[in-house]
């Protein structure tokens, strides 16, 4: 897997996987165009996280006309690998040392930084199965490069965990249904 290059070690990770009855091309199609109305309560639970406020477009307020990975790599993401039609990878800095506002960049992903961060990766995998349809899954990977920052993180993880893994299982599910349309 790609995502292995960009994170190889990690202390919180969350892993979900679907089969669909559809070729990889169409799959990863699929995937980097479902919306957010189309993920069962995608915008209940980033409304929920984001305390009900009206912020800016972004993966926590992306509307409806673009695709999501699309919001997601404008507002603070970005792409790591694009490896049609088998693996897609983002990253984010989920934490950053006080006082410090930096914009992720792959290299952030492969080199040592100064204590205080904690990076997250999520991919997308398509495998086929043989039958001219696809394994699918997707994994977030979180690494806190110091104590505090995992501490920071911990805490955040326990608390979101549960409607982030509602969330990822629904999204394949949308890609399914997306790929799998006739």
């Amino acid at each position: 897997m790609i995502l292995d290059d960009f994170m190889p070690v990690w202390q919180f990770r969350e892993r979900h996987a679907i089969r669909i009855a559809a070729p990889p091309a169409r799959v990863f199609t699929a995937i980097k165009n479902v919306r957010a109305n189309e993920i069962f309560l995608f915008k209940t639970m980033t409304w929920i996280r984001r305390g009900g406020r009206n912020i800016s477009k972004s993966i926590l307020n992306p509307g409806d006309d673009a695709p999501l990975l699309d919001v997601a790599t404008r507002s603070g993401f970005i792409s790591l690998a694009d490896d049609a039609p088998r693996e897609l990878v983002v990253g984010t800095v989920v934490i950053a040392p006080p006082g410090i506002d930096c914009a992720p960049t792959p290299q952030m992903f492969t080199t040592t930084l100064a204590p205080g961060y904690a990076l997250a990766a999520m991919n997308f995998l398509v495998t086929p199965d043989g039958r001219n349809g696809s394994l699918v899954s997707t994994e977030t990977r979180v690494f806190a490069n110091s104590p505090s920052a995992r501490r920071r993180f911990a805490r955040y993880w326990r608390l979101i965990y549960p409607g982030s893994a509602l969330i990822r299982r629904m999204w394949l599910r949308a890609v399914k249904r997306r790929a799998t349309r006739g």
